[in-house]
Parts: structure tokens; sequence; C-alpha cells
């Protein structure tokens, strides 16, 4: 499921949002287009984000390694003089293959997103700043939400003990033990024991 993004003044509750359900997958896809924000456009102060990401999500993403998932995204972006500031909040799970069987895990994400916005001569990114063609204006933070999740999913991520795919780790604790016992077989005696081994035995 996608989002629908709302305006509001801080005079009005920010976070009395309104999410609109999204059509079966054989009726609307997920249009990456309401990730798009007209920075020259928008009058309010502050502007009030929610998206709700699921497979059609990540499925629209050319390239995108993460497939499948459930996210919550809330947050704002607000105008100030000269620049937009974005702060946004991630929660839910994503699906990625275990390290450790390779089957799909559930990796729960939890991240904070703050970055500066501000109108350019041409787009560049650097470190929290993004600058965007003026003429243009157009602020796609699909890309970035997605970036931000996979910044959050752990180095090694691995299932529970006692969930990962049975036969899996049985072939992997055999070829472990197979590679274990060919590496005692191959290592050689350091030479200077050898000479020493000699000496004693004498």
């Amino acid at each position: 499921m996608c989002a629908k993004m709302k305006k509001t003044t801080k005079k009005a509750s920010l976070y009395q949002k309104k999410i609109v359900p999204l059509q079966p997958k054989s009726e609307q896809m997920c249009s990456l287009e309401q990730f798009k924000i007209d920075l020259k456009g928008l009058t309010e102060e502050e502007t009030a984000l929610e998206y709700v990401l699921d497979d059609q999500f990540f499925g629209a993403l050319d390239s995108a390694e993460i497939q499948s998932g459930a996210l919550h995204v809330s947050g704002s972006i607000r105008k100030a003089v000269g620049f937009f500031e974005l702060r946004l909040a991630i929660s839910g799970t994503v699906q990625i293959p275990c390290d450790r069987c390779l089957d799909m895990m559930s990796q729960p994400i939890e991240t904070q997103l703050r970055l500066v916005v501000r109108l350019g001569e041409e787009y560049s990114e650097q470190d929290e700043l993004i600058v965007i063609d003026e003429n243009e204006g157009i602020f796609d933070m699909a890309w970035v939400i997605y970036e931000s999740i996979a910044l959050a999913v752990p180095i090694q991520h691995v299932h529970q003990p006692g969930d990962c795919n049975d036969a899996m780790m049985r072939v992997l604790t055999e070829h472990s033990a197979a590679r274990s016992s060919d590496a005692d077989a191959k290592k050689e005696i350091d030479p200077r024991w050898s000479k020493l081994a000699e000496l004693v035995n004498k």
C-alpha cells in the first residue's frame, strides 16, 4: 500500500491523517508519483506526511534488493527561509534472506530520517543535504525512504535460534565438519617442533 500526503498548519493537528486504502494489485499498481513533492507548491509552513509501504512499493522500485515488507512512515516537511526540513519516522518489518540458512526472515526496522532540502542549480547529495534543481522543484522521496530502510537492516541478519531451515542447517553442519577434518589432516607441524620432538625421543 502506498499513501497520501496531507497538508496542514501548525494550528491544526499535524497527525490527524487519513490513509487511503489501495485497490487490489490487478486494479491499481503502486504509483511512485505519490512520493514526489512539489516544493514550490508548498504553501503551508509545515506539511504532514504519512505512508504505508507494502510489497507493491518495493516492487515498483527498479533494482531494489528488498522486495517485500510492511512499514509505516510518518513525519513532516517544514518550509523555512531558503530550505526545507524533512523529518520521518519509519517502523515495521522487511522480508530478507537469513545469512545462515538463506530462508526468508522477518527483520524489524526502526529508524529516523532527517534531511535538509533546498533548491539550487542542479541536483546533488551531500550527507544530510539534498539540492533539487530549482527549474523542476520536485523532491522525489521514494528512493530516499527506501535507502533509509535498507541502511537500517543489520549487517548480519539471521533467524532466531531454532527458526532456521532444518535441512539447510544439517547440510551446513556436515559441510563444516568435513572442512574441519580436511584442515586438520592438511595441517603441517612446525619444523621447529619436529626437531624438538626428535631430540626428546633420542
